[in-house]
């Protein structure tokens, strides 16, 4: 895939622009460092990206001894210039602490439901709607997703909008559990509409 390289970008005094980097698939942000003109034609050329280390002062690739790289899948300027967005995908932990996120709590829904889940799959806490549906395992989980297809289809068939919203968030709740039971999440479902998605 070819990248293209954004139009005006302002590097600071010192050669550098800060560089905010986004789990493409989810919105996530995941790192923020920065890129000096190398680094930054680099990350096009490779699809990888790279950064300038301002305290090892040398250019380095993101997961080059951990393997958790960053996949590009785009890069663009903010509008002053002075600020990169990159669209990634990362390939393991982005954070040296092994968490996918350097920023520890998660600042979108989804990222919040999929720790929820993920909390109540391991401690299931007693009286725990969602820590019930794990104990019952995928044919209890599946069962409940076609019950809420039903839902959402009879829902469809009715002039309030707010049911079929309701319904719909019931479907993917219950779809997001059979993921989480399976060791999988909402980013591996958004990884393969990417892969379907028409060049």
């Amino acid at each position: 895939m070819k990248l293209d390289r954004p139009a005006d970008v302002k590097f600071d005094e010192r050669g550098l622009v800060t560089a905010v980097v986004q789990d493409s698939r989810t919105g996530t942000v995941l790192m923020v460092a920065h890129m000096d003109q190398e680094a930054l034609e680099l990350t096009l050329a490779t699809g990888q990206v790279h950064f300038w280390s301002r305290s090892r002062q040398r250019l380095w690739r993101k997961g080059e001894t951990s393997g958790a790289i960053l996949e590009v899948d785009g890069v663009q300027a903010d509008c002053d210039g002075d600020c990169l967005l990159v669209a990634a995908r990362p390939m393991g932990p982005t954070c040296h602490l092994g968490r996918r996120s350097c920023f520890g709590e998660p600042a979108i829904l989804l990222d919040q439901l999929q720790q929820t889940l993920e909390s109540r799959r391991q401690s299931a806490p007693p009286g725990s709607y969602t820590a019930e549906l794990f104990a019952a395992g995928e044919p209890g989980i599946s069962r409940k997703i076609g019950e809420e297809a039903v839902e959402v289809i009879l829902a469809a068939h009715q002039p309030d909008q707010g049911q079929l919203v309701a319904e719909v968030a019931d479907l993917w709740f219950h779809a997001m559990v059979l993921l989480a039971a399976r060791g999988l999440s909402p980013t591996d479902v958004f990884a393969e509409l990417k892969r379907r998605q028409a060049p």
